[in-house]
C-alpha cells in the first residue's frame, strides 16, 4: 500500500543521528504541527538535504506516513530560509536554539497550530535582522506562554483583583501564575519584586504587531526584571530548566 504524501512548510526544531547516515528529525509544520521523520540517507546526501534540516531552517517539506502516529518518512526538504545573519552570531544563533526548544517544549505532537508557527516565523525574522536580542527574547516568551495556554496574570493582582493601576509595589509569584500586590504577596520569599513599568513595557509588547516590536527597548532595570519573572515561570510551568537557556547563559557570560 502507498504511503501518501504530504507537503508543507516546516522549522527543524532538533535532530538525532540515526545509523551511518540517517537522522531523525523533528519538524515544526504549518498544516501538521509538531512530527517526527527519518530522512534516509540525511548525512550523506548534500543534494536532498543541503542546510533544510539544520536546527531552526526553515523549509518546504515532503513527508508520507501511513498514520498520524510513529516517524513519517521524510522524502525531500527545500530551504526557504537558513538564516545566515543568525548563523554567524553565536549569541543569536543559542537565542534562536533557545527559541526553538521552547517550541518544542511547550507543543504536543500532531496539534496544528498555525499562530505558533508564525510565531516562530516572525520572530526568526527580527533576529536575521539584528533587533534587539532581549527584546525579541522577552516578548517571544510571553507570546510563546499565551498561545500554549500557560499565560501569567500580570494585569492585576491574582489574589484580590486589584488592576496594575493601582498597585505601587507588585511581586511575581511564578507558582500561582501572576502577580500580587504589596498587601497579598505576604512576606512570601518565592515572589519576584517587578516594577509596574516593567509590567506595563511587557503588557505593551505583548499586543504590539511583529514588526513594530524594535520599536521597544527595554531598559536595564526592564531587561533584568523581565527575565527573571519569565525564566521563572517557564521553569516552574516545565518542571525544569530548559538545557538551551543553561547554554544561552554561558554564552552571555563569555561575551
Amino acid at each position: 500500500m502507498k504511503r501518501p504524501s504530504y507537503k508543507t512548510e516546516a522549522f527543524v526544531l532538533r535532530f538525532l543521528n540515526y545509523g551511518e547516515s540517517d537522522r531523525i528529525v523533528t519538524f515544526f509544520t504549518r498544516e501538521f504541527g509538531k512530527i517526527r521523520g527519518i530522512a534516509k540517507g540525511a548525512r550523506r546526501s548534500r543534494k536532498r538535504f543541503s542546510n533544510a534540516i539544520e536546527p531552526f531552517s526553515h523549509s518546504i517539506l515532503l513527508f508520507s506516513r501511513m498514520g498520524e502516529e510513529g516517524l513519517s518518512l521524510i522524502e525531500n526538504c527545500d530551504v526557504i530560509d537558513h538564516y545566515p545573519h543568525i548563523r554567524e552570531n553565536l549569541q543569536r544563533t543559542m537565542t534562536a536554539s533557545y527559541m526553538i526548544d521552547l517550541i518544542h517544549q511547550f507543543t504536543d505532537e500532531g496539534k496544528k497550530s498555525a499562530a505558533i508557527f508564525q510565531l516562530l516565523a516572525g520572530f526568526l525574522e527580527l533576529l536575521e535582522a539584528g533587533n534587539g536580542l532581549e527584546e525579541t527574547t522577552r516578548f517571544f516568551e510571553l507570546r510563546l506562554l499565551a498561545l500554549s495556554g500557560y499565560e501569567p496574570s500580570l494585569e492585576r493582582c491574582i489574589i484580590c483583583n486589584t488592576s496594575l493601576a493601582e498597585i505601587n509595589t507588585a511581586f511575581f509569584d511564578a507558582a500561582s501564575g501572576g502577580i500580587r500586590c504589596s498587601l497579598c504577596s505576604g512576606g512570601n520569599l518565592n515572589c519576584i519584586p517587578v516594577s509596574t513599568g516593567t509590567l506595563k513595557t511587557l503588557l505593551m509588547g505583548k499586543k504590539m504587531e511583529t514588526n513594530r516590536i524594535p520599536r521597544l527597548i527595554l531598559s536595564e532595570n526592564a531587561t533584568r526584571e523581565s527575565g527573571q519573572i519569565l525564566r521563572s515561570f517557564i521553569c516552574h510551568t516545565l518542571g525544569k530548566e530548559p538545557k538551551s537557556l543553561q547554554v544561552l547563559d554561558e554564552i552571555k557570560r563569555l561575551i
